[in-house]
């Protein structure tokens, strides 16, 4: 099966592991829980009238294990390398072999660096319209894409940018993650006999 891994587990990376993991693909969340979303209040988020970081980053945790991803809390991405099948991420003692690569790690870039993406004029990470940086099937989000324009909402579509190219490549065709009122109940139904 299709493996991605995320590094980084703030809006970004959980929402690259929301979408990936709820479309079939194996997603596996490192997070060392350093996200900015601890400091944040949240007045300014569609869909959201108010709700402190903490309480935002405990219900997109529970959104992405409910959709089957894979978190690795508390653990830190020592490495990754490519290789021709894609890229192996060492986390503590274990190395992981992965198709997709998405770094969420907010304005912390040496991960980017050391694979050898390409940086933009102001040290940004260099991406196109879907995330994907100069290294083939990594991507980079959030904070490593921007100078300055930090924000959660953004960081949240940054990463289901990424989701959906690598769901687009997949697919071999424009992938769209669209539920309606009938789907959601099908998706839902089946969280809640999993939880049986």
């Amino acid at each position: 099966m299709t493996r991605v891994a995320i590094v980084g587990g703030g809006p970004a990376g959980l929402s690259a592991a929301l979408f990936t993991a709820k479309n079939g693909l194996d997603a596996l969340v490192f997070d060392t829980d350093e996200t900015w979303m601890h400091k944040a209040h949240l007045f300014n988020y569609p869909g959201i009238g108010s709700l402190d970081g903490d309480a935002f980053m405990q219900t997109a945790r529970q959104q992405a294990d409910d959709f089957g991803a894979e978190r690795h809390q508390d653990v830190e991405v020592d490495d990754v390398d490519v290789t021709d099948d894609g890229f192996v991420v060492s986390a503590g003692d274990d190395d992981h072999e992965v198709d997709y690569l998405v770094l969420a790690t907010g304005a912390n870039r040496d991960l980017a660096e050391s694979l050898g993406c390409d940086f933009d004029d102001d040290g940004t990470v260099a991406v196109d319209v879907t995330m994907e940086t100069s290294v083939e099937d990594a991507y980079a989000t959030g904070g490593m894409i921007r100078a300055e324009e930090w924000q959660a909402v953004i960081s949240a579509g940054d990463g289901a940018a990424a989701a959906l190219n690598i769901l687009t490549k997949e697919k071999g065709e424009h992938y769209h993650d669209f539920d309606t009122p009938s789907t959601a109940a099908e998706v839902f139904g089946d969280l809640r006999d999993d939880d049986a």
